[in-house]
């Protein structure tokens, strides 16, 4: 049995944060959830005990750095020096660029950017004095390539590759022993597609292929035991990665036709619908790994270590690949309009859209 670790995952109620936490209390690990909705930290706390971990509740808004400062230092006064941090929170907006308000520009840069990097800042801080740690930060293929719908979420991502690539080199410098990795994954069958802020007047989803939380998970789990710079998960990880360097013209395209509608259920969003934006959607069952997805989710994925040649040839392979299925895929739906007629015959038997307070 390996010896029990003290982790702190931030975003740890929903989504691929909460498929983590369930994995480190099967281990038995001592763990910190970060979150700020008090009834998905006391659900999320119970279903940990039930698996056999120790959880201790830190509401908390990423947001605020005094606020990540003073979970982490409840986590060392309860459980003593944390072994493994774990980013996944983040917020987002489902809307186009000109619909976006610099209110909701700002909150998703101030919870998905800056709350990471106090996150970072603040196990860094810790993990310095007792020279050794473990960071994971929850990246996404979006880090390397942003699509429509998603600007300030894509905004955010990159903004933290960004960070971890100059504290990357610093830790090098130090010769540190605290390791850094980022996991970038693909869509993810999570609750944010039922409760994320949307401007579209559609209720939204992943973008397909989507996988289950608990396949990301079992990737993150694998980079808090064996560290590396990067992992990416999901065959179409590295496929938008390398793309995006090969032929980013090619992507412009390919995504304008294809990403507004894949992100989008034929099915009007509730004129009323809640929002975690600014403040926690709560209610019994929400907060859980799931999404409403399950039927298309797939359970399990692959995962390669970014920094080995083996990957970067596989990138290379996968850019060349991809850049003629997608040119042909381009082309085929440009010739015969099916994708357009299938979104018209969809959006026909939805009818007029709900009014606000109707």
């Amino acid at each position: 049995m390996p010896v029990p670790r003290t982790v702190i995952v931030t975003g740890g109620t929903a989504g691929v944060g909460r498929a983590v936490v369930e994995m480190l209390a099967r281990r038995g690990d001592r763990i910190g959830i970060i979150a700020r909705g008090r009834e998905g930290l006391a659900a999320t706390r119970a279903a940990v005990e039930r698996l056999g971990g120790t959880a201790l509740e830190l509401p908390c808004d990423v947001a605020d750095a005094s606020q990540v400062e003073a979970a982490a230092d409840k986590m060392v006064e309860a459980h003593g020096p944390i072994d493994v941090w774990v980013n996944a929170a983040m917020v987002t907006v489902f809307s186009k660029v000109r619909d976006l308000t610099p209110e909701e520009l700002r909150r998703v840069t101030e919870v998905t950017y800056l709350g990471n990097v106090y996150g970072i800042m603040a196990a860094y801080r810790r993990m310095r004095e007792q020279a050794d740690g473990t960071i994971v930060q929850i990246g996404s293929s979006l880090a390397y390539r942003g699509i429509p719908l998603q600007a300030a979420y894509c905004g955010a991502k990159h903004a933290i590759k960004g960070f971890l690539d100059s504290l990357h080199s610093e830790l090098i410098h130090e010769n540190s022993r605290i390791k850094l990795t980022t996991v970038h994954i693909p869509a993810v069958n999570t609750p944010q597609f039922d409760w994320a802020r949307t401007h579209t007047g559609l209720q939204p989803r992943p973008v397909a292929p989507v996988f289950q939380p608990e396949a990301i998970a079992r990737h993150v789990m694998e980079a808090i035991d064996n560290p590396a710079r990067e992992y990416w998960v999901g065959g179409s990880t590295p496929m938008v990665i390398a793309g995006s360097f090969v032929a980013p013209g090619l992507m412009d395209m390919y995504l304008a036709r294809t990403t507004v509608t894949g992100q989008e259920r034929p099915e009007w969003t509730d004129p009323d619908r809640r929002d975690n934006l600014f403040e926690p959607v709560e209610g019994k069952g929400l907060h859980r790994a799931h999404g409403s997805f399950d039927r298309e989710a797939k359970s399990s994925t692959l995962g390669i270590a970014a920094e080995s040649f083996r990957a970067v040839a596989a990138g290379a392979i996968l850019a060349v690949a991809g850049g003629l299925a997608l040119g042909g895929t381009l082309l085929d739906r440009g010739g015969d309009g099916s994708e357009r007629r299938r979104r018209q015959r969809d959006m026909a038997r939805l009818g007029p859209g709900p009014r606000r307070g109707a």
